[in-house]
């Protein structure tokens, strides 16, 4: 793990910083991320339930083995305290083509630390049929 960790101030900017650091396929700026906590956990679609940084650094090292992860996170749905923040996205995974393959469902939530916003669970599953519509910010009021 880096020996300094960027702060941020919101959990939108690292939850940005997550998706940049996906797509660069770098690992190391990814797991500085996380939370210190043991019990960090990440669940990959269709995949088993990765607790800790070891699991989750190898999980992501062998994704990134084959290069970045191209997402942009779609119609976010965020709920936030003092301490704490949830974010439920749709994200858009792209091929090197940028053609938009496929569709997934995420939740990260986030932890307010004395160091700034970290991750405490990264849980994506893919996303049932066609790609979701937020029928809800099409709303007038």
């Amino acid at each position: 793990m880096p020996k300094f960790k960027q702060t941020f101030a919101t959990a939108d900017a690292t939850e940005s910083a997550f998706y940049d650091a996906l797509a660069r396929a770098d690992l190391d700026a990814l797991m500085a991320l996380w939370a210190d906590e043991d019990e960090i956990v990440c669940i990959h679609p269709g995949a088993p339930r990765l607790v800790g940084h070891a699991a989750i650094r190898a999980s992501w090292e062998a994704i990134f083995a084959h290069g970045g992860v191209h997402i942009k996170a779609l119609q976010r749905h965020a709920v936030q305290s003092t301490m704490s923040a949830i974010h439920n996205v749709v994200e858009e995974i792209s091929s090197d083509s940028g053609q938009a393959e496929r569709h997934v469902l995420a939740t990260n939530v986030f932890l307010k630390t004395p160091v700034g916003w970290r991750i405490l669970l990264h849980h994506a599953s893919v996303a049932p049929g066609a790609a979701p519509v937020d029928t809800a910010s099409a709303t007038l009021h």
